[in-house]
């Protein structure tokens, strides 16, 4: 049966109709979360300054402190902190670009500080523009770019640094222009700090590049931060008369070196009176304050030379080249500073040019570059070369040029692209407005160097070939790929050179057996009684397996020779795994050395899924190598014994004791037959452990009987890496061996 409407009932009806429409769709709008760079009120392409500051507004206004009658606003609060802590993150932040929040669920957040620390400690130099806040990515390009850099290493809870401050800031506008002013944040930038020795805070080191850093011990005024600076200004002033006037100023003209003079009269200040007014004259100046002398000079410097389309292809391949891309105007001119280069680059024979893409398209289309832009030519023609994709500030264009002449890595596209090269390739997908690919461009001219002659190096613009980038499904930015022939592998670690390496030597020599059931069954089920495994079942579509895997061969390298490591795909073997009772993905199990129970493996349930967590969990089902010592033992095998020891002095309620017992259970292994290892209870022996001299948890010795003077020694031992360890006993038992001969032949 119908129901019929009037034309009224009709229209009421339909506004009810969109109505609920509205008011489902504004719930759903509500009830969605938004991006990690939504929250924050930032673009993908921020910089990690960039970052900060949007953080740091958003929680001056959102803290809980400052709202304390919302409800909502610890978690609204919640939310922000964790874009954050994301987002300043390079790994986490190329991880969440390429997953979202599903590749995060080990990184859980929750925690943030009150709102004073956000108004006082939070980013104290982020809005000084003279004072360059430093990251680790970029530290070491920045002073070793050539420049002279005065760094104030700072921790944001430090009361003498917030002290300091005012001062840093006064100190950095007397000094603009004739030194680089930085800070780092230890409380951000914990390793970079240690890794540069710094354990006090504020520190603060002058680096010049080639030379060892050099603290500054002095008092901090402004007067006294200045004189220090002023002594490592390697600028000179040079005193002109009579004598050496035309001779000086003709050898400058020939070297294409120019003259800034300042007259004075004789006895008299340089600028004074009529002095300035000459110069000023001379000049076409309308003031003599020293920044604007230096910005009217730097001006009326040469431009640099602009190459011809017909001698490009020559100039370039008989020298290294830094070269300008222009589209008509110069567009470098924005940047007087720019002009430095020439100099900057003379000791590192790279010529600085320009050259005009109007005035032949054709030959910049080929090189890939379609707007103003700037490259590193290696002497090889247009063959060999790099664009830069970082700042287009002095120090940044100074360590790109340095670094990229230097090392092996090339601009690709669809001409030169290896898909059918019998030459194996890494080559790296990336897009220029990419924080993460820019931060990961230095690490592969570092990782080009250390395999160079193994692998060649590329980069691809992804913004400028996005057609070849989707033919190989590149979804998230870096993308970093090896090509070998017919085999194609991506990287899925940590970007730096380092690791990189280590993913290329597990490519040349896997370090992780990919079973299948066949192998499973005769490896892992069969295996020999005295064999262990630890085996992951995962599957390749689920994120924490690909996370996981760079880990896991990391962490394969590290017990080799130990413990057999393997991994099963899951998605190709799935009735394999579904009848190893195998429910979720990745799985990691560890088969002990076989006994007369039944078919036995443990399972790891632990929160963290890195190689040095699953390492130490690992280690803990092997047997134990190193031996108990009591006082009399100790005494009686060690003290009084002819042989090598290293003993490691514990308690068994210190944590870093019992993180390290599996690593030294390692260190025992690596070592056996040549020095035999103890372990002491300080906890139960604490008269044993107060004669030898310990006072901290745990601590490692290393006993040692020189057989040529008859002689018992013991050296501590500092770090708390079993391969690192080994190392320094095999570098001490060399040296004793090299005595021992050497008292032979004196006999």
């Amino acid at each position: 049966m119908g129901v019929w409407l009037n034309q009224d009932d009709y229209i009421r009806n339909l506004k009810r109709i969109i109505l609920c429409f509205l008011i489902v769709y504004m719930a759903l709008l509500v009830g969605t979360d938004q991006d990690f760079y939504s929250l924050l009120g930032v673009s993908k392409t921020a910089s990690s300054r960039e970052i900060r500051q949007a953080f740091k507004k958003l929680a001056l206004k959102l803290h809980p402190d400052k709202n304390p009658n919302n409800p909502n606003a610890h978690g609204d609060f919640l939310k922000i902190n964790r874009a954050y802590e994301v987002l300043k993150d390079e790994d986490l932040r190329k991880k969440y670009d390429k997953y979202g929040e599903k590749g995060l669920e080990d990184n859980q957040g929750g925690q943030y500080e009150s709102w004073n620390y956000y108004r006082y400690d939070f980013g104290i130099y982020d809005d000084d523009p003279e004072i360059i806040t430093l990251e680790r990515r970029e530290f070491d390009a920045a002073v070793n770019s050539g420049e002279l850099w005065f760094v104030n290493f700072y921790s944001p809870g430090c009361s003498h640094c917030h002290d300091l401050a005012p001062t840093w800031r006064d100190f950095a506008k007397e000094v603009d222009g004739l030194l680089r002013i930085g800070a780092v944040n230890c409380g951000d930038d914990r390793m970079l700090c240690r890794m540069k020795g710094v354990n006090s805070y504020p520190s603060l080191f002058i680096f010049q590049s080639g030379m060892a850093p050099v603290k500054y011990h002095g008092d901090r005024s402004k007067e006294s931060l200045v004189s220090f600076a002023m002594q490592h200004v390697r600028s000179t002033v040079t005193e002109l008369w009579t004598g050496n006037f035309v001779n000086s100023i003709q050898t400058a003209f020939a070297a294409g070196i120019g003259w800034l003079i300042t007259f004075c009269s004789k006895g008299g200040d340089c600028l004074t009176s009529q002095t300035r007014l000459r110069l000023s004259g001379m000049l076409f100046l309308n003031s003599l304050d020293a920044k604007e002398i230096y910005l009217e000079v730097i001006h009326n410097l040469p431009d640099f030379e602009l190459l011809s389309a017909n001698t490009l292809e020559d100039r370039l391949a008989h020298h290294r080249w830094l070269l300008f891309f222009q589209f008509g105007k110069n567009e470098n001119s924005n940047d007087p500073e720019l002009k430095k280069l020439k100099t900057l680059l003379k000791n590192d024979h790279i010529q600085v040019g320009r050259f005009d893409c109007s005035s032949a398209p054709d030959m910049c289309s080929n090189l890939y570059v379609f707007q103003p832009s700037l490259a590193v030519f290696k002497g090889q023609g247009t063959k060999e070369y790099e664009i830069h994709h970082g700042k287009k500030i002095l120090y940044d264009i100074l360590a790109f040029a340095k670094e990229s002449v230097n090392s092996h890595v090339t601009t690709l596209g669809p001409q030169n692209f290896p898909a059918s090269d019998k030459e194996p390739w890494l080559v790296d997908f990336f897009a220029p407005w990419c924080p993460p690919c820019r931060a990961l461009l230095p690490e592969l001219r570092r990782a080009s160097n250390l395999l160079y002659g193994q692998l060649k190096f590329g980069t691809l613009d992804c913004t400028v070939h996005e057609g070849l980038c989707n033919m190989y499904n590149i979804q998230a930015y870096p993308t970093t790929v090896v090509f070998n022939q017919s085999n194609i592998h991506e990287y899925e670690g940590h970007h730096s050179a380092e690791q990189i390496l280590e993913f290329i030597e597990d490519l040349m020599n896997p370090s992780v057996v990919s079973l299948t059931p066949t192998t499973f069954n005769e490896l892992v089920t069969q295996r020999k009684h005295n064999e262990v495994w630890m085996v992951d079942f995962y599957s390749p579509w689920c994120h924490p397996c690909q996370i996981l895997m760079p880990e896991w061969k990391r962490m394969a390298r590290t017990l080799t020779g130990l413990i057999n490591v393997g991994s099963i795909d899951c998605q190709q073997y799935h009735s394999f795994c579904a009848q190893e009772n195998v429910q979720r993905y990745p799985e990691i199990r560890f088969y002990p050395p076989k006994s007369n129970k039944a078919y036995q493996y443990h399972s790891y349930n632990g929160w963290n899924r890195d190689a040095y967590s699953l390492r130490v969990w690992g280690l803990g089902f092997l047997p134990q190598v190193s031996t108990d010592l009591t006082p009399q033992t100790f005494s009686e095998k060690v003290l009084q014994g002819k042989t090598h020891w290293v003993i490691d002095f514990y308690a068994p309620w210190c944590g870093p004791c019992q993180n390290f017992a599996p690593e030294f259970e390692l260190l025992a292994r690596m070592i056996k037959g040549k020095v035999k290892a103890g372990k002491v209870d300080c906890q139960a022996y604490a008269q044993t452990c107060q004669k030898a001299g310990i006072r901290a948890y745990p601590t490692v010795k290393f006993y040692f009987y020189e057989r040529a003077k008859r002689n018992f020694r013991e050296e501590q031992i500092n770090t708390r890496d079993a391969k690192a360890i080994a190392a320094l006993i095999k570098e001490k038992l060399e040296t004793l061996q090299n005595e021992g001969k050497r008292s032979k032949d004196e006999l």
